[in-house]
C-alpha cells in the first residue's frame, strides 16, 4: 500500500477457504529449478484417470508440455486457466482410459501403429514410446499416409543404430514400415560384410559411389553420412537388390574353400591385371603426350595410372609368393589336424594381410582420383580412338579391381585370420 522510502505498508489477507477443485495446486515458483520437472512428473504420476492438478508458474512452461508428450504420449490434458504476464496457471489432467476398438486391439496384438489416427504433434512421441517398449528382436509396424523419412533420422539421432528399418509398402496412399529393435550386441553390417553375402548388393554401392572394397569396414549409415547420401534410399535398394539385379545368379564366393578362392583370384583377377597393365601404361602415356596440351588433366591421369600399374605388379607378386601359399598351408594344417603354421620368417598371417590392405588402399585412392579428374571417364569432343580406349580400359580396370579387392579384404583375409586363431 506504501513503498518507502521511509515506510512500507503491506496488507496481508487470509483467503477464504479454497474450493475443493482448487486444493490440488502445485506452485512451481517455490521449487528449486533442479527438482521442478521431477516434482511435477511425480505429481502427475500420482493422479488417477480423470483427476487433475493446477500448476502455477511465473512463465509459460511449454517445454514441460513437450516433455510430458514425449514420455506419456496423449494420456494427459493441458488447459490454460491463466496466461501471464506474471502468473501462469495450467490445469493438467490424466485422461480416462478408453477401451480400444476391436481393430485397435488387433493392431496392438500384431504391434501395428496407425500413425494417421494420432494428432500430428503427438505422432513422433507416441512412436518413440512404442519403440522404447520393444524388447530386443521385437518389431513395430507403423502405417502412415506419407513417407516418414524424418522419423528415421530422428530415431537414428536419438537412439543410435539399434534398429532396422524396412519398407513393406510405399504409397501412394499408404506407407508401411517395419521397425525392429536389434538384439543386444548386434551391430550394423559393414559394406564389405553385406557385399560378401550377396555381391548383387555391391551394384547398389557402386551406383552411389560407396566403396565396398577398400572402405568396406564402414557401415551403410557411416558411408552415406560421409557422402551426404539419403541412407533410407540406399537401404531400400539393398533390400530389393535381388529383384533389381536378378539377371544372373551371383557366384558363391563366400562359400568357397580358401585355397580354392586364392586360385580363383590368381586365375581370374591377377591374370586380367597382368594382361591389361602393358596397354594401360602405354595408352596413358601416349594420350597424355598427344592431348596433354589441351587437356592437362591427362598428365596427372598418366602419372596416377603408371603408379597403379607398378603398385599392382609388385603387389600380386607378394600375394602369389608369400600370402596365398601361407593361406594354403593354413587350410592344409586345418584339414590334417596339424598345429601352428610357420611360413619362412612369418609366424602369423596378420602381417602380410595388413600390408596387402594398405596397398589396396593406395591403389584404390589413385583410381578414385583418376575417376574424379576424368569426370567419370567423360570423353571430350576432340577425343581420338586412343583416348576412348584409355578411358574404357581404366573404367573396366577399376570395376575388376573392386571385385578383386572385395574378395580379398572382405572374404579371404577375415576368414584366414579366423582360421589361424581357431
Amino acid at each position: 500500500m506504501e513503498q518507502g522510502p521511509h515506510l512500507w505498508k503491506i496488507k496481508i489477507t487470509k483467503k477464504k477457504e479454497s474450493k475443493k477443485e482448487d486444493e490440488n495446486i502445485l506452485d512451481a515458483t517455490l521449487l528449486h529449478p533442479s527438482i521442478k520437472h521431477a516434482t511435477i512428473f511425480n505429481r502427475f504420476d500420482t493422479l488417477k484417470p480423470g483427476e487433475s492438478f493446477v500448476l502455477q508458474n511465473d512463465h509459460d512452461p511449454r517445454p514441460l508440455r513437450f516433455q510430458l508428450e514425449n514420455i506419456h504420449g496423449n494420456t494427459f490434458g493441458w488447459e490454460y486457466l491463466e496466461q501471464g504476464p506474471e502468473i501462469f496457471k495450467i490445469k493438467i489432467s490424466k485422461n480416462n482410459l478408453v477401451q480400444p476398438t476391436e481393430e485397435k486391439k488387433e493392431n496392438r496384438k500384431e504391434n501395428i501403429l496407425n500413425v494417421t489416427e494420432i494428432e500430428p504433434k503427438l505422432k513422433h512421441p507416441t512412436i518413440f514410446v512404442r519403440f522404447d517398449e520393444l524388447k530386443a528382436g521385437e518389431s513395430l509396424t507403423i502405417h502412415n499416409d506419407h513417407d516418414p523419412k524424418p522419423l528415421y533420422y530422428q530415431l537414428l539421432g536419438e537412439r543410435g543404430s539399434i534398429f532396422t528399418w524396412k519398407y513393406l509398402e510405399q504409397g501412394p496412399k499408404l506407407w508401411r514400415i517395419k521397425i525392429s529393435k536389434r538384439p543386444e550386441g548386434a551391430a550394423d553390417e559393414t559394406l564389405g560384410e553385406i557385399a560378401a553375402k550377396d555381391l548383387r548388393k555391391a551394384e547398389v554401392f557402386k551406383k552411389y559411389g560407396l566403396d565396398f572394397c577398400c572402405g568396406g569396414k564402414k557401415t551403410v549409415k557411416e558411408a552415406c553420412a560421409e557422402k551426404g547420401i539419403d541412407v533410407t534410399k540406399v537401404e531400400q535398394e539393398l533390400q530389393n537388390s535381388d529383384k533389381i539385379f536378378s539377371t544372373a545368379r551371383p557366384l558363391p564366393y563366400n562359400d568357397w574353400n580358401l585355397d580354392f578362392l586364392t586360385d580363383y583370384i590368381v586365375n581370374t583377377h591377377h591374370s586380367y591385371v597382368k594382361k591389361t597393365i602393358p596397354d594401360l601404361k602405354n595408352y596413358a602415356e601416349k594420350v597424355a603426350k598427344v592431348h596433354g596440351a589441351h587437356h592437362p588433366e591427362l598428365l596427372q591421369i598418366n602419372k596416377l595410372a603408371q603408379e597403379v600399374c607398378d603398385e599392382m605388379a609388385e603387389h600380386m607378386v607378394k600375394e602369389e609368393t608369400v600370402l596365398f601359399p601361407y593361406v594354403k598351408q593354413l587350410v592344409a594344417a586345418r584339414n590334417s589336424g596339424n598345429g601352428k603354421v610357420k611360413f619362412g620368417s612369418l609366424d602369423t598371417v596378420e602381417t602380410p594381410i595388413n600390408m596387402m590392405e594398405m596397398e589396396h588402399e593406395v591403389v584404390g585412392n589413385n583410381m578414385d582420383k583418376i575417376r574424379e579428374i576424368s569426370n567419370n571417364y567423360a570423353l571430350p569432343e576432340d577425343a581420338c580412338a586412343s583416348y576412348s580406349f584409355l578411358f574404357k580400359t581404366l573404367d573396366e580396370f577399376e570395376n575388376d579391381l573392386h571385385i578383386h579387392v572385395h574378395l580379398e579384404n572382405n572374404i579371404l583375409f577375415p576368414k584366414a585370420l579366423d582360421l589361424e586363431k581357431n
